[in-house]
């Protein structure tokens, strides 16, 4: 019965209330909204080439949707250590809370594979979008020289308006989170 339950929980978004601990000392609980109208989580690593390339926009999201949706930098590769996501923080210039999820239960939760990937959360911990931030990557190697599409920034939008989200919702491109099956 507790297996079906924790299922169930899973499939409706984050089974409980979770703490991780980030790089500023403090804990947070990932789904926690407070007066905001969602929470974004960047699933991100700093041995990604194609995290990399994402920064400046990740941090340019945070700067203009910050201020009505909670912001995580999210790290779930049990290999990152604090002092590697701080430095990964203070060479990107990060602008979010930067979490460490090293034991990977966010990135089960919410089923992010990939990185970087990005999850938006309901106040009701219910996944609003799972998918890419832009078109930069059409292919797992297959760069444009500038991405045609807001995909994130369009959900957001929507999200923020009351409006459904458009579905189907584009896959992300980049490298796998170590030890995610």
């Amino acid at each position: 019965m507790k297996h079906l339950l924790c299922a169930l929980m899973m499939l409706t978004g984050i089974a409980s209330a979770l703490e991780l601990p980030s790089t500023d000392g403090k804990s947070y609980d990932p789904a926690a909204v407070g007066d905001k109208k969602a929470v974004v989580l960047f699933f991100v690593s700093p041995f990604c080439s194609t995290t990399k390339s994402f920064m400046k926009e990740i941090n340019q999201i945070t700067a203009d949707y910050s201020d009505r949706v909670v912001v995580y930098l999210v790290h779930s590769d049990p290999e990152i250590t604090n002092e590697v996501a701080m430095e990964h923080a203070i060479l990107s210039e990060v602008k979010a809370t930067v979490l460490l999820d090293k034991e990977q239960a966010l990135a089960k939760q919410v089923q992010a594979r990939i990185t970087p990937e990005v999850v938006v959360l309901s106040p009701k911990s219910e996944t609003l979008y799972k998918g890419r931030i832009n078109d930069l990557y059409l292919g797992p190697t297959k760069r444009q020289r500038a991405a045609t599409t807001k995909d994130l920034r369009d959900a957001l939008d929507a999200i923020l308006a009351g409006k459904p989200v458009a579905s189907p919702q584009p896959e992300a491109q980049g490298c796998k989170i170590g030890g995610i099956k």
